[in-house]
């Protein structure tokens, strides 16, 4: 099946007290291009999501970006300073004997005291941490691929569409061919019969000429190769491989075909369906350009 280079998959999970969100984007690019929107301390989970990805994908530029929150403190450990909250306490009653005041000391007031608590982060486990990120990622990646491939069925439906379009227009050159010459033997025989003014013409020249020509601008040969072509492009479509590559390459190799029909052309039709083949293989080629 068939995919195209952009798309996006999205996944939000709450595990063991992590809200982790995971997001997948990509673009079209040449080659495979990762990179990754991490919190700086899951820096180290960038090589496990590169691996994750780069086994289900081709290619394209592709970014990840990764959000993880602690909902439940889990990776957070809270101590009080008791020598600090001690001295406080010890200060503020010397104010209140000093100045006379009633002691309405609470533990609300222990909480605005600075430097009254340390907040520490908890040693993590790296391997827990990454067991919850890949679920999560796995299932973006999932969603992320399924744009892709539905992506790519709209682009194979298209391609089928220009592809046919593209057989037609060859069978009409295909049609045309045999005419040019018949028109040419035709053409050169009145020409010889203008400039000798005689009907004693020598047949055996005027189809000698004739084969000349037909050599010359005969297209079966580019005919039979561009439905050989045609033929491979319809089997890439169905392939479960990575195609697009090879598709520039076979685009390439019918535009070549096409080209040395035009050269050929003795007939303004010909040339005319040249023109049409020219313009939808362009767009044939543009769409290919998206596909992974």
């Amino acid at each position: 099946m068939i995919r195209s280079m952009t798309g996006f998959g999205r996944s939000r999970e709450v595990i063991e007290g992590r809200d982790i969100l995971v997001e997948i984007r990509a673009v079209n690019h040449r080659y495979f291009e990762f990179s990754a929107k991490l919190p700086r301390h899951y820096n180290y989970l960038e090589d496990k999501l590169k691996q994750l990805v780069q086994e289900k994908t081709g290619r394209g530029k592709i970014e990840v970006s990764l959000s993880v929150y602690n909902v439940a403190g889990k990776e957070t450990q809270i101590s009080v300073n008791n020598l600090v909250v001690e001295n406080y306490v010890t200060a503020l009653r010397e104010i209140k004997e000093n100045l006379n005041l009633n002691d309405d000391l609470s533990l609300s007031d222990v909480f605005r005291m600075t430097d009254a608590f340390n907040v520490l982060k908890a040693e993590t486990n790296e391997d827990e941490i990454w067991r919850a990120v890949n679920t999560v990622a796995v299932s973006a990646l999932l969603k992320f691929i399924q744009m892709r491939e539905n992506e790519g069925q709209r682009i194979k439906s298209d391609l089928l569409l220009k592809i046919t379009f593209i057989e037609e227009k060859i069978a009409e050159i295909k049609k045309i061919s045999p005419e040019t010459t018949e028109n040419y033997r035709k053409k050169l025989y009145d020409k010889m019969k203008e400039l000798l003014e005689s009907t004693a013409i020598d047949e055996q020249r005027i189809l000698l000429e004739a084969a000349v020509f037909a050599e010359k601008t005969a297209v079966d040969e580019e005919i039979v190769r561009l439905y050989s072509h045609i033929a491979q492009l319809r089997e890439m479509l169905d392939s479960e491989n990575t195609i697009g590559r090879k598709l520039d390459f076979l685009v390439q190799e019918i535009n070549r075909e096409i080209n040395t029909i035009g050269s050929k052309a003795q007939d303004l039709r010909v040339t005319k369906i040249v023109v049409d083949l020219k313009s939808e293989l362009e767009k044939i080629r543009e769409q290919i350009q998206n596909i992974e």
